[in-house]
C-alpha cells in the first residue's frame, strides 16, 4: 500500500505541468467551423447611444444574403408578438473554411434599460431567441466586464474565464475586449475565430461586445525587403458591427461610444505604432472627449502605454496619445498585449489608472520595471475584470479564473468634482509569480504558451 502511494505521489508532477498543445482543438485539415445556411457567430455591439440601439453581426454560408434580425419586447409566453423586421447587409468571406456570408443589422429606436428578444435569419432557419436588455440612463448604476488577450486556446482554457466572469457578474451589460481576440493570420485564423465565439458562447449575444483590436487582428505582409508592413486582417471589418465613427485614419479599428454614464474611446494601438495614425487618432481622441459630459470616461486599446514586460516601449503611444488621456483626466485605460497583469496611476494622482490584464493562457514575465512601478503584479495567471458604476463611484476587480479577488480599488467624485481613490485590500489574494523556469516548449521568457 505505500509503495502504491509512492508511486502515486511520484507521479503528481507529470498531471500539474500539461504539455504543450495545439492552439485550437481542431484536427489538421477539419472543417468543423465552416459556415452552414444555419446562423452562427451571433454578437451584439453598441450603437453609439446603446440606450436605444443596437447592432448585430452574423454568418451563414454563401446561399444567404440579405437576411432579416426579428425583435421585438420581451416577454413571459413564447407567444413573441410585436415583431419588428430588420433587413441586414451582407458581405462575403473567404477562408480555409470555405466561403461564408457575414452579414450586418443595425437596430434603433428602442427603449432605454428594456430587455428584448431579437433572432437572425439563416436559410430556411433561424437562431435561437436572445435576451438582451438595453442600456439605461446616465444615473443608473451600471456592471461592465473587461477582459484582456484571449488569442490562444479559446475553447480549452478562455472558456472558462468568460463563464467564471458571467457567473460572478451576471448583470453585465457591456464586456470589453482588449484585443488579440486570436492568434493566426488570414488563411489560417477562421478556425480560431469559431473557437473564440464557441468560448464567448452567450456572452456574444446577451451583451453589448466592444473590442479592440489587436495586433494579431491585422496580418503581417513581407514584400521585397524584410520590412514589415501591417494590413487589416479580413474578418475584423466583418467579424463585428462597430459604431465606425473612428479616427479618419483607423476608421473601421477606433469607434466610441456613451454607456450609462461612461464615455468609452476605442482606439487602435497597432495602427498607431506601425501605420502612422498616432496623430490623427490622438486629434479624433482630443475631440471625443472635449466637452464630454459623461462623469466617467474610459479608453480602451490593445498595446499598453506602460508596458509590464521587459523590452517593449511603445513610444509612439507614450509621446502623441498619452497626453491627450491626462489633458482630459481619463478615468481607466483598459489594455492588453503583454500576458501579464499590472497597474500603475500617475504619481499621487487618483486618475488615470493605467491596467494591463491576460485571460488567456499565454503568460509572459514581468519586468524588474513593472515590479517597480506597478502594483500589484501577476504572473501566471488568467484573470477577468467587473466594473460597477454609478454617478459618484467607480469599483474596479480584478479577479482569476477560479474567481477569487486579486485587484480592487475604488474612485469617488466629491461635490466639486473632484475624484478619489481608495485601495480595496480586504480579500485579496498574495501576489503571484511564475513558478516556471521555462515552458512546455523550452522558452525561459515566457511562463506558458
Amino acid at each position: 500500500m505505500r509503495t502504491l502511494a509512492l508511486g502515486l505521489l511520484l507521479a503528481v508532477p507529470s498531471l500539474c505541468f500539461a504539455a504543450a498543445e495545439a492552439n485550437t482543438q481542431v484536427p489538421a485539415g477539419s472543417r468543423h467551423y465552416a459556415a452552414t445556411t444555419v446562423p452562427d457567430r451571433i454578437v451584439a455591439s453598441p450603437a453609439v447611444d446603446p440606450g436605444h440601439g443596437f447592432a448585430v453581426a452574423w454568418r451563414t454560408d454563401g446561399s444567404v444574403q440579405e437576411p432579416l434580425l426579428e425583435i421585438a419586447l420581451a416577454g413571459d409566453s413564447p407567444a413573441i408578438e410585436g415583431i419588428r423586421q430588420v433587413r441586414a447587409t451582407t458581405r462575403a468571406l473567404q477562408t480555409e473554411n470555405g466561403l461564408s456570408h457575414h452579414h450586418r443589422a443595425e437596430v434603433s429606436g428602442l427603449r432605454p434599460d428594456t430587455l428584448y428578444v431579437y433572432r437572425v435569419q439563416g436559410n430556411g432557419s433561424w437562431s435561437a431567441w436572445n435576451q438582451l436588455r438595453t442600456l439605461a440612463a446616465p444615473d443608473q448604476p451600471l456592471t461592465l466586464l473587461y477582459f484582456g488577450d484571449t488569442q490562444n486556446k479559446n475553447v480549452s482554457h478562455v472558456s472558462r474565464v468568460v463563464r467564471a466572469a458571467q457567473k460572478a457578474a451576471p448583470e453585465a451589460r457591456l464586456s470589453l475586449f482588449a484585443g488579440d481576440l486570436v492568434s493566426g493570420g488570414d488563411g489560417a485564423d477562421d478556425s480560431e475565430w469559431g473557437e473564440w465565439f464557441a468560448a464567448t458562447g452567450w456572452l456574444a449575444q446577451e451583451t453589448l461586445v466592444a473590442p479592440a483590436i489587436g495586433n494579431h487582428e491585422y496580418v503581417e505582409e513581407f514584400e521585397d525587403t524584410p520590412q514589415e508592413r501591417r494590413v487589416l486582417g479580413r474578418h475584423w471589418p466583418v467579424t463585428f458591427a462597430l459604431p465606425g465613427n473612428g479616427a479618419s485614419a483607423a476608421q473601421q479599428t477606433s469607434y466610441w461610444f456613451d454607456a450609462q454614464g461612461v464615455r468609452v474611446a476605442v482606439v487602435d494601438g497597432t495602427s498607431a505604432l506601425d501605420l502612422g495614425t498616432a496623430k490623427a487618432q490622438a486629434q479624433w481622441l482630443d475631440k471625443v472627449l472635449t466637452g464630454n459630459p459623461q462623469p466617467w470616461t474610459l479608453v480602451l486599446l490593445h498595446q499598453p502605454f506602460y508596458s509590464p514586460r521587459e523590452g517593449r516601449e511603445n513610444a509612439a503611444l507614450l509621446d502623441v496619445l498619452l497626453p491627450v488621456v491626462r489633458r482630459h483626466n481619463v478615468d481607466l485605460v483598459l489594455q492588453g498585449h503583454d500576458h501579464t497583469y499590472g497597474r500603475r496611476g500617475e504619481g499621487q494622482a487618483a486618475t488615470p489608472q493605467y491596467v494591463v490584464t491576460v485571460a488567456g493562457p499565454k503568460q509572459y514575465r514581468l519586468s524588474d520595471e513593472a515590479r517597480r512601478t506597478m502594483d500589484p503584479v501577476a504572473e501566471d495567471t488568467q484573470l477577468f475584470q467587473v466594473l460597477h458604476i454609478d454617478p459618484q463611484h467607480l469599483r474596479y476587480e480584478a479577479r482569476t479564473v477560479t474567481g477569487r479577488l486579486y485587484d480592487a480599488f475604488e474612485l469617488r467624485r466629491d461635490a466639486k468634482g473632484g475624484k478619489q481613490r481608495t485601495e480595496l485590500t480586504e480579500g485579496r489574494i498574495t501576489p503571484r509569480d511564475c513558478p516556471r523556469a521555462q515552458t512546455a516548449k523550452g522558452r525561459a521568457d515566457r511562463c506558458w504558451e
